[in-house]
């Protein structure tokens, strides 16, 4: 007999996201991982909330939210909102079912605020790194550091004399004056400065992000955003360094660039006992041969330039091309996840080799 195009079907079925996942499908590797590292900071989250009141929305689906926006490349709340509204995967990997409601992207970003305070961004990272340790892949001798400049969110209209009472002059109209961050701020992000890495680049408004990473693999320890100014690389340097090593007496080595061939740098790194692996200038380098001698040494600039694929994939991959959001410890909450993100996924892939 044949069947009439009519009929309506049961009238209640019973699934699961999961079943609508392709067991093949990228989130099902990366979604133990995440689950593990989240699982960690339960007590972080509680500590976030109070025990009466209205529920509010669950942290873990927050930040599995913001995991999932870095891994697709989606550039704002309310497309990832969309996404999670259609897509069985994103839905189950966050921990929604079919019928549960997706949040308005308002509320969702206005949820976010306890986690950056907290400084939930990093201890995310923390607990992928920790996997990865776990597991032995992280080098606990020898790391790099380096920076790179994130172009902000405000206009160069926004940059303005800092005493400026000629409110008939047109915003952006430079003519006849001459931009000094010493003289001028950026009215829309306070933080930002007018500044250029090298020579042959344009000046624009940008804060810059640091990154520490061991040498083995690649994966990031540490990550700290500044103001840009030519002294922030080493400064951040310095702090990142302090943190890794933590208590420990035992001496790491730290390869950098040139930019980081300074006196002050080399001695700062003596003092801490960390061996300052600095490829060295041409002409008044502060590295001398007893670093220079040694084959680590050479090997160190080489491991040096994995860093820079963390940089890379930020800004291509988790969009911090330009960034999207203002204020220094907002911007360092979601660098540091987007380098758990990253870390998130060398892990997955080390593992999917071995």
């Amino acid at each position: 007999m044949r069947g009439s195009p009519d009929s309506l079907g049961p009238i209640f079925v019973y699934v699961t996201t999961e079943q609508f996942v392709p067991k093949k499908h990228p989130l099902r590797s990366l979604k133990p991982l995440v689950d593990s590292a989240l699982s960690k900071l339960d007590r972080e989250f509680d500590a976030l909330y109070a025990s009466t009141g209205r529920p509010s929305i669950p942290p873990e689906y927050l930040l599995r939210g913001l995991v999932l926006q870095f891994l697709y490349s989606i550039r704002s709340f309310p497309l990832l909102m969309d996404h999670i509204q259609s897509d069985m995967a994103f839905r189950w990997f966050i921990g929604l079912s079919i019928d549960d409601k997706v949040w308005d992207q308002s509320v969702f970003s206005y949820n976010q605020e306890r986690l950056i305070k907290a400084d939930i961004g990093r201890r995310f990272l923390e607990e992928i790194t920790k996997q990865a340790a776990k597991k032995g892949l992280l080098s606990n001798d020898h790391f790099s550091v380096d920076g790179t400049l994130l172009e902000s969110l405000a206009s160069i209209k926004s940059f303005r004399p800092k005493d400026d009472d000629d409110s008939d002059k047109p915003a952006g109209n430079f003519t006849g004056e001459k931009l000094s961050n010493k003289t001028h701020s950026s009215t829309t992000d306070p933080d930002a400065r007018l500044y250029k890495k090298s020579s042959g680049a344009s000046a624009k408004l940008s804060v810059m992000g640091h990154a520490m990473s061991e040498n083995d693999n690649g994966f990031v320890t540490q990550i700290e955003v500044t103001q840009a100014d030519g002294h922030a690389e080493r400064q951040a340097a310095k702090k990142m360094v302090k943190r890794q090593k933590g208590n420990r007496s035992k001496r790491i080595t730290v390869a950098a660039d040139k930019g980081y061939d300074a006196a002050d740098f080399v001695q700062d790194m003596r003092d801490l006992h960390v061996t300052p692996h600095v490829a060295s200038k041409k002409k008044g380098t502060a590295v001398d041969g007893r670093t220079t001698r040694h084959e680590t040494y050479k090997q160190s600039l080489k491991d040096r330039k994995k860093i820079e694929e963390f940089f890379g994939w930020a800004k291509v991959i988790a969009g911090f091309r330009k960034l999207r959001h203002i204020g220094l410890e907002k911007i360092n909450f979601y660098f540091s996840l987007a380098a758990g993100c990253y870390n998130l996924v060398k892990l997955r892939n080390i593992l999917a080799q071995t």
